[in-house]
């Protein structure tokens, strides 16, 4: 079997390294705490982040060099924010690019609005963005580190490296699709997060399952929309990292983005929320990058844009919510089933 690092020890990244772990592989988790590691080496927990028991096959590493060393396989699963940073340290330490480079990060870098291939692309030595796998899907990693049954896709513009990453994760409980549409899956995952902070939002203020159902639906089409602007398969976001992810990402506490959409719609400020979460919320990151694409593509999203004033405006969601019930009237039409109908037809 494969030796296989996996950068960020966070809940994710330790659920992705227990399916490595039972597929038999030799798993390096890598976290820049030395602290962190030595409590996993030790207890065989991940506490603050994931508490379930961490196999054997896991050594956890603060050392990038020796965490690296052999490894077939790279799993980045660090925040969108440490992206950059993170493929800087890997080129002071590794030369080899016979590496398979695989993120499953899902998030969109403000500004230069990259999505996170594009950004280990032009960070990390050797590699081009066709060379870097993606995986995401409808998977929370709570359910994922119990074994539960969970689907997702792995994509990338050079197939042979999406399928290394699918033999890598494939087993019982974790079924691992292909796609050659590293667009559309990176879009997908990145963007349902800003739907996720408005169905949190909207549980927040105390609205019930209709307004969450237009809320998913609608936000479906504000993602195929901007997507399909930037060149992605509209049939994309009908699967798992488009629908999937969003349905379950919207409808579960487990979502850390949902929980923070929660507590703003219950009327605490967006750094208040952020402390009390003590993790990293992409979501916030990504309506930024969200709302400036829009503006560029000129792509109508009414529900970014609300959100996108919720947090940075600080606008009343209940404000918000009123404008988005009284925009004008128009076809339901107009939006996904348009878009699929024109490709297809």
């Amino acid at each position: 079997m494969s030796k296989i690092a996996v950068l960020g020890a966070g809940s994710w990244g330790t659920a992705l390294s227990i399916v490595l772990a039972d597929n038999g592989h030799d798993v390096r988790l890598w976290t820049h705490r030395q602290e962190q590691a030595q409590q996993i080496n030790e207890t065989r927990r991940n506490e603050k982040y994931l508490d379930v028991e961490i196999p054997s096959q896991i050594d956890a590493y603060s050392n990038l060099k020796d965490a690296l060393s052999n490894v077939s396989a790279v799993v980045i699963v660090v925040p969108t924010k440490a992206i950059r940073e993170v493929c800087q340290q890997l080129n002071e330490v590794t030369q080899d690019d016979n590496v398979t480079i695989i993120h499953a990060t899902k998030g969109i870098e403000p500004l230069s609005l990259k999505r996170v291939s594009q950004m280990i692309g032009e960070e990390l030595e050797g590699y081009q963005e066709e060379d870097i796998v993606v995986l995401s899907g409808p998977s929370h990693a709570e359910e994922v580190a119990l074994r539960q049954p969970t689907t997702v896709t792995v994509s990338s513009i050079n197939l042979e490296n999406a399928k290394i990453a699918q033999d890598l994760f494939i087993n019982e409980a974790f079924r691992v699709y292909t796609s050659p549409d590293i667009l559309g899956i990176e879009l997908g995952g990145a963007l349902k997060n800003i739907i996720a902070l408005g169905a949190g939002i909207s549980d927040g203020l105390g609205y019930g399952d209709n307004a969450k159902a237009a809320l998913i639906t609608r936000g479906l089409a504000e993602i195929a929309r901007l997507g399909t602007s930037l060149g992605a398969n509209p049939l994309s976001f009908l699967g798992l990292p488009g629908v999937g992810d969003l349905i379950v990402t919207c409808t579960s506490v487990h979502s850390r983005n949902w929980r923070a959409g929660n507590l703003l719609g219950k009327g605490h400020k967006l750094d208040d929320v952020l402390t009390e979460m003590g993790m990293v919320v992409e979501g916030v990151r990504t309506v930024k990058a969200a709302y400036q694409f829009a503006k560029e593509q000129q792509v109508e999203m009414p529900i970014t844009t609300g959100i996108y004033q919720v947090l940075f405006e600080d606008k009343d969601p209940k404000d918000i919510v009123e404008q988005l019930m009284n925009r004008t009237k128009r076809e339901e039409m107009d939006d996904l089933a348009k878009l699929l109908m024109e490709r297809y037809s």
